[in-house]
């Protein structure tokens, strides 16, 4: 039963999320809570490893949720779920893109696809946000999260610092200021 409602879910998510992992966030965030696999704190802490390790993050998400919940065998269900409806996806629109991609249509469509991509992201980032502060056990920790946060955004966003050194920078900074 495990295995079905891994693949269900995890297929669920590749198939109807654009734009990449962080669009995912919010959908992994709603299953994963809906069946139980991880706590809201788990799940954050869940994205933070994920996004440490090499691979796309609903990839790596959905590995370590399968691991959880079911070992090995789960992994491997749920890590092939959220990639199948891609693989599949890249198939069919490989076959026609040379064929259509400056058709009008197309082009309409993904005019319209874009902005919806970047409401997913933005709810994945109010989701986060909300489960990170609902951890927080003071208005310090809550002030310094908040604080790190739009440094990073900043420095990240305009700055173009690395990210990775800047998520480096940050666990540093979590590891002296929550201890």
């Amino acid at each position: 039963m495990i295995f079905m409602q891994l693949f269900g879910a995890f297929f669920k998510i590749g198939l109807f999320t654009l734009g990449g992992g962080y669009a995912m966030l919010a959908l992994i965030r709603q299953e994963i809570i809906r069946y139980g696999w991880l706590t809201p704190q788990e799940f954050v802490d869940i994205v933070g490893i994920a996004e440490m390790t090499p691979g796309p993050i609903a990839v790596n998400a959905a590995t370590f949720v399968g691991f959880r919940s079911a070992g090995v065998a789960g992994a491997l269900v749920a890590t092939s779920a959220v990639v199948l409806p891609s693989l599949i996806s890249v198939i069919i629109v490989s076959r026609v893109w040379q064929k259509y991609k400056n058709s009008p249509v197309v082009q309409h469509m993904f005019a319209g696809v874009r902005p919806v991509v970047v409401g997913l992201v933005g709810a994945a980032v109010v989701l986060m946000g909300r489960s990170t502060f609902e951890v927080l056990t003071s208005i310090p920790q809550q002030v310094v999260t908040l604080i790190l946060a739009c440094v990073v955004f900043y420095g990240v966003a305009f700055r173009k610092w690395d990210p990775i050194k800047a998520l480096i920078a940050a666990a540093l900074v979590g590891l002296v200021a929550f201890r």
